[in-house]
């Protein structure tokens, strides 16, 4: 039987488990994909602990891990038009991708270009169409500059690449150990940490024009006093501190076009997917305490050997 990495409960890494599930099914409107890659992400963890996205129903207990996956598509289910047994795609699964099969709505399920690995197609669907909604949200002219708590991560890494090819000027706040790796992506590195606006400050001595926060808490709070327009505050990690700061979350798309783009990207130079890491299925508890104890760079992605 097919094996499947999942949570048997909400709480810590104690109620995840490597278990054999039957096939799924795809319904109306999915696709069942063999995967070959599935991306790691902080949202992971915290759905195991209790979290749910706006809107979203409970979920059915056990439930696997995982939000983003590239794979080779085996079956289609009803009024599925536009793809093909045997299609390469990389997309957002129904219900979790840490997984030797998945089910990926159509609206969101994208073919994977040629030049594009399975690896670095399943490190897309969440953090860069999340970096990629944020900065079009921003809607920032060219030379402006644009502040990115975070710059290190997934979401962050993706955001000043993006950024960048935009015209952008960026001002990356990370850990003092990922200065090179910021920097690399070509944006200015501010350490995070006490007194975070006055070095922002020196970096950028005419201000900044947008916040683009991945941190939130505190961090949030701190680069929120750097704006004159809060419109120009968007977060992917604090709804609650940015709706009070007057500002806004990252409004998601969660469309094939965005996934589209984001591939157009990597494919053009303009974007890397920087994956950092890989672990097989049966490591999936490795992969995702990496990200869970907040120290990865770039992307971590999980690869199903077939």
């Amino acid at each position: 039987m097919p094996k499947a990495y999942v949570f048997t409960r909400y709480g810590g890494p104690e109620t995840e488990a490597l278990v054999e599930q039957d096939r799924p099914s795809p319904g109306s409107g999915q696709v069942l994909v063999a995967v070959r890659a599935a991306g790691v992400n902080p949202v992971d963890w915290k759905q195991r602990t209790g979290y749910a996205r706006p809107g979203a129903g409970a979920r059915e207990l056990p439930a696997v891990l995982g939000n983003e996956v590239a794979g080779v598509v085996e079956g289609l289910g009803p009024d599925v038009t536009g793809f093909t047994v045997g299609d390469e795609v990389f997309g957002n699964p129904v219900a979790g991708g840490y997984a030797e099969y998945a089910l990926l709505p159509t609206a969101v399920t994208a073919h994977k270009p040629a030049e594009l690995s399975f690896t670095d197609a399943a490190a897309l669907p969440v953090a860069a169409a999340t970096a990629y909604d944020g900065i079009h949200q921003l809607a920032l002219p060219s030379g402006a500059t644009v502040l990115i708590t975070g710059a290190g991560g997934g979401v962050g890494v993706a955001a000043t690449q993006i950024a960048r090819a935009h015209g952008l000027t960026v001002i990356g706040v990370a850990s003092e150990g990922k200065k090179d790796f910021v920097e690399e992506l070509g944006a200015v590195h501010v350490p995070s940490g006490p007194d975070l606006a006055e070095r922002v400050r020196a970096a950028a001595p005419d201000g900044v024009d947008a916040v683009f926060d991945l941190v939130g808490g505190e961090v949030l709070e701190v680069t929120a006093t750097l704006l004159d327009d809060p419109a120009k505050l968007i977060t992917g990690a604090d709804r609650e501190t940015v709706a009070r700061l007057g500002g806004a979350p990252v409004e998601r798309a969660r469309t094939a076009a965005v996934l589209d783009e984001v591939a157009r990207l990597v494919v053009h130079g303009e974007l890397k997917p920087f994956v950092t890491r890989t672990f097989p299925l049966d490591r999936a508890a490795e992969a995702l305490r990496t990200v869970e104890d907040g120290h990865a760079r770039g992307k971590i992605v999980i690869e199903v050997a077939r």
